[in-house]
């Protein structure tokens, strides 16, 4: 294999591929990542046998190839190259190393053979659709702060996709919990993805999704299998497994009649919130929302650094109503909103609250209280 390419070509798609890739490897082929010369382009392939990121990027194929290589040796040092420099890419001597040639520079790296490398993309797709990446990145950015981190609950690991083929109009809908909160954001659905099964997309895919996503003008194909799904955004082609379990049902834990509202501007709740929580401890970080005619009155009490208070002006016409939150969770829900007043939907201290923006749903969050 002989093939040459521009470093900051070779570096983006280097930056794609090699995340995926765990530093600590029991196994070394998976430590690698693939490099093909074929016709005009190099591709490349990482996997860790759940995730696989392939990208194809132009270059001069002066002789055709394919060896793997340590994903992140070769990445730290095309990252070191300086600006500009035509990176050459040839077959050592013998089979067992691939040379490496920057200007002056010239590095000659252990590889491990072709035929070892995995493939995970087998299967058939029964299911295709194209999304605006705008559209994909907003499903996800507004749901995947709410993902689980307890492995026990594997199913929680990921964000749950599926369509809702009786609203009207459908819409294709994204959902994360971990229990403690619920992010839902829907979107109207688009052609092809009426009766689809619903998914569950891992974390780790997710967390590659929202880097790979850098575009918003572009589209993304999406293709789905029982236990695959494929993303396809311009060069680059992501294909996860998909979690094997069953999400919750969680239409049953969106209250649907809290009969207590208040709205307030966002970021004035936000900055109070943020203000009061200070002297909140790490372990208990609860903080105490009073309503009473119009007004919000935010209290943390911390037996070890003191206490805050602060008043706000809201709307609020219920009886006077006192219910804790924990502070970092409803900034983190209060992040996602996009409008300038936010809206409540309450019901008693102990039942979970409703969160959106005032006059839209696409998106809204459930939050369960803290008892304060």
């Amino acid at each position: 294999m002989r093939v040459t390419l521009e470093r900051a070509a070779l570096l983006k798609s280097l930056g794609h591929v090699h995340r995926v890739v765990e530093r600590r490897n029991t196994i070394p082929i998976l430590s690698n990542v693939l490099i093909r010369g074929d016709g005009s382009a190099l591709q490349l392939k990482a996997t860790d046998l759940d995730i696989e990121v392939v990208e194809a990027v132009p270059a001069d194929v002066a002789q055709d190839g394919a060896t793997t290589v340590p994903a992140h040796v070769i990445y730290d040092i095309v990252r070191k190259l300086p600006d500009g420099a035509q990176v050459q890419l040839e077959s050592g001597p013998d089979a067992s190393t691939i040379v490496l040639t920057a200007g002056r520079a010239r590095f000659s790296l252990q590889t491990l053979p072709e035929s070892d490398f995995p493939d995970i993309t087998a299967g058939e797709f029964t299911h295709r659709f194209v999304l605006p990446a705008e559209d994909l990145k907003r499903l996800i950015d507004k749901t995947q702060f709410a993902i689980s981190q307890e492995e026990t609950r594997y199913y929680l690991n990921g964000i749950y996709i599926h369509t809702v083929d009786d609203a009207d109009p459908p819409v294709l809908r994204a959902v994360a919990t971990d229990g403690h909160r619920l992010a839902r954001v829907e979107i109207e659905a688009p052609d092809g993805s009426l009766g689809m099964p619903g998914v569950i997309v891992p974390r780790k895919a997710v967390q590659e999704l929202q880097r790979l996503l850098e575009d918003p003008e572009e589209s993304v194909g999406i293709e789905l299998s029982t236990n695959k799904i494929r993303f396809t955004i311009g060069q680059v082609v992501l294909t996860s497994k998909l979690i094997d379990g069953t999400f919750p049902d969680y239409g049953r834990v969106i209250p649907t009649g809290n009969d207590k509202v208040m709205t307030v501007d966002r970021e004035s709740f936000r900055r109070s919130v943020d203000l009061v929580s200070t002297v909140s401890s790490e372990r208990g970080r609860a903080v105490k929302l009073a309503m009473d005619d119009d007004k919000l009155v935010l209290t943390v009490n911390n037996p070890d650094s003191g206490s805050a208070t602060e008043e706000i002006a809201v709307g609020y016409g219920a009886d006077a109503l006192e219910i804790g939150f924990n502070a970092r969770y409803l900034l983190d829900i209060v992040d996602q909103l996009q409008t300038g007043e936010a809206r409540f939907e309450l019901a008693d201290p102990g039942s979970p609250t409703l969160i959106c923006d005032e006059g839209e749903r696409a998106s809204l969050y459930v939050l369960m209280p803290m008892r304060v």
